[in-house]
C-alpha cells in the first residue's frame, strides 16, 4: 500500500487526566474518502480539531504526518497552506465580508457561483450578502462547504453536524464529497449518517477514543449499527484493548 496522505500513530489527547483520544491509529490515502463513525462523545470532533491545530487541542503523545510532514509542529495557518481544511460543526461569522469575498479569498480568478449552486444556494441572492449573524446557521454551513469546494484542498475534514441532514439533502452531501474527490482531494468524513458513510472508500468506527474497526464502508456501518450507543460513556463497548 502506498504511503498515506494522512498517517496518525498512537495519538493521545487528555483533559483532566481523562483520555479523550487514546493511542489512536488512523490513515487516509491520497484520493480516498474515509468515513469515521462513532457515537456522540467518542472523540470524533476532538480528532478533527486536533488535526487542524485548533487552540487548546495539543496531544500528549503520538505522531501525525501529512504528506510526509510532521503536522503537530505546525500552526493552524501552516497546516492550511499544506492543503488541509476543516468544515466546522459551528461555522464562523465574518462581519463586513461578503460571500463573494469569502469564497474568492486569495483567488481573484475564482468563480464562486458553481460552488454555491452545488450547496443549494442561489448566487444571485447570496454573493453580495455578508457572512454574519443575518445568515442562519444552515446558510453559513452551506457557504463554508462552498468555500471548501472552491479551495480544492488535498484533505478536507468534514465534521458533519447533528443537524446537517436538515441543512442539506443526503444527495447534496454525497455530491459535495464526491466533487472533492473528483478534484483530486481526500476526505475524512465525520458523520452520524450511515447512508452518507456508504459513499466512502474505507470507513472506521471510533469508540471511547479508540479505532475499534476499519474496513469497507458497508462492514463498518454494520459494525457501528450493531455496537453503537446513543452517547459514548468513555468505555469501549464490547471491546477489550490490547
Amino acid at each position: 500500500m502506498p504511503t498515506p496522505l494522512l498517517d496518525i500513530h498512537s495519538l493521545t489527547f487528555e483533559v483532566d487526566r481523562h483520555a479523550i483520544l487514546d493511542r489512536l491509529d488512523l490513515s487516509v490515502q491520497a484520493g480516498e474518502i474515509h468515513a469515521l463513525l462513532g457515537a456522540n462523545g467518542s472523540g470524533k470532533t476532538t480528532l478533527a480539531y486536533l488535526l487542524m491545530g485548533c487552540e487548546g487541542y495539543v496531544p500528549s503523545a503520538g505522531c501525525v504526518l501529512f504528506d510526509g510532514t510532521d503536522l503537530l509542529s505546525l500552526k493552524m495557518h501552516e497546516r492550511a497552506k499544506l492543503g488541509m481544511t476543516l468544515a466546522w460543526q459551528e461555522p464562523a461569522r465574518f462581519e463586513g465580508v461578503t460571500v463573494r469575498e469569502y469564497l474568492t479569498l486569495g483567488k481573484s480568478d475564482c468563480d464562486p457561483e458553481p460552488a454555491l449552486r452545488q450547496v443549494g444556494l442561489d448566487p444571485g441572492r447570496y454573493l453580495t450578502r455578508q457572512v454574519d449573524k443575518a445568515l442562519s446557521g444552515g446558510e453559513r454551513h452551506r457557504i463554508e462547504l462552498a468555500s471548501v469546494l472552491s479551495v480544492q484542498p488535498k484533505l478536507a475534514i468534514l465534521d458533519e453536524p447533528a443537524a446537517g441532514i436538515d441543512m442539506l439533502s443526503i444527495n447534496q452531501i454525497i455530491g459535495i464529497i464526491r466533487a472533492l474527490k473528483e478534484n483530486g482531494g481526500s476526505v475524512l468524513l465525520i458523520t452520524h449518517q450511515e447512508e452518507v458513510a456508504l459513499v466512502a472508500d474505507r470507513a472506521s468506527q471510533l469508540c471511547a477514543g479508540h479505532i475499534i474497526f476499519s474496513g469497507g464502508p458497508r462492514e463498518a456501518v454494520d459494525h457501528f449499527r450493531g455496537r453503537t450507543c446513543v452517547r459514548c460513556d468513555g468505555e469501549v463497548c464490547n471491546y477489550v484493548r490490547a
